[in-house]
Formats: structure tokens, sequence, C-alpha cells
């Protein structure tokens, strides 16, 4: 498989909450209004320590998306996903940037964020990004 070369980023970071590795900055977040399965999830500009999943087709609350979920090297777990291409033309902005799931991630302060039964079940998408 090869030696795993992993980015360590300096300032606010957000985590991998299962296994402390480093995927984004706080000061490449483009949006925090975006939601998932879990509640909120943040849109960067900008991620690191990731791989990338097999491109699909998604329906969101936006329009149809081709995504890529999105992977922790460190332990695998699945944290968000990646734009390759918005098919409507206002979600253009979109493209080549990634969603972390706040539920699947450490924020800059060390804490998490838990799962609100009131969480949107059904979308994964911006309501007004």
């Amino acid at each position: 498989m090869g030696r795993l070369f992993v980015v360590n980023l300096e300032g606010k970071i957000y985590s991998c909450k299962h296994c402390r590795t480093h995927l984004a900055l706080c000061e490449d977040i483009v949006s925090k209004s975006f939601h998932c399965r879990h509640g909120k999830a943040y849109l960067f500009n900008k991620v690191v320590n990731v791989s990338v999943g097999e491109k699909e087709e998604r329906v969101m609350t936006t329009g149809m998306h081709t995504v890529a979920d999105i992977f922790c090297v460190g332990c695998g777990s699945i944290v968000g996903w990646t734009y390759e291409t918005a098919h409507e033309k206002s979600q253009k902005y979109k493209e080549g940037k990634s969603v972390l799931e706040r539920y699947k991630v450490s924020g800059p302060d060390g804490s998490n964020y838990w799962v609100s039964h009131g969480a949107h079940i059904g979308g994964s998408d911006a309501d007004d990004a």
C-alpha cells in the first residue's frame, strides 16, 4: 500500500473525531448553512488528508450534483462529500469544494457536534448557501 503521508495543519483546525487526523482550517469555511442526515455540515474551499470515493449523481435540495464521498485517510471513516459537478448554473460555486459533516469531525476547540433528534433526514445540501 505504501507509506501514508499526513498533512499537519496549524491554526484553528477541524479534525476527524475518531482519529484526530487534521482535515480543514476554520479560515477555509465557505458556508455553515449546509445540512445532512445527521444535522449541520460545513462547505470548505479546501480539505486535506481525505481519499475520494466513486463519483455518483445525487439529487439534493438544490438540484442534481455529481459528488463523491470523502474518507479520512487516518481511519477510513466517511467524513463528508466533495462536489465534482453542479448541474444548476446557480450552484456552480460548489464545484471543487468539499462538505464536512459536523457530526463526523471535532471543531477547532475540540468540541464535537452531537446529532439532535430534530436533524433533517433525507436532504444533504444547503438550504440557503
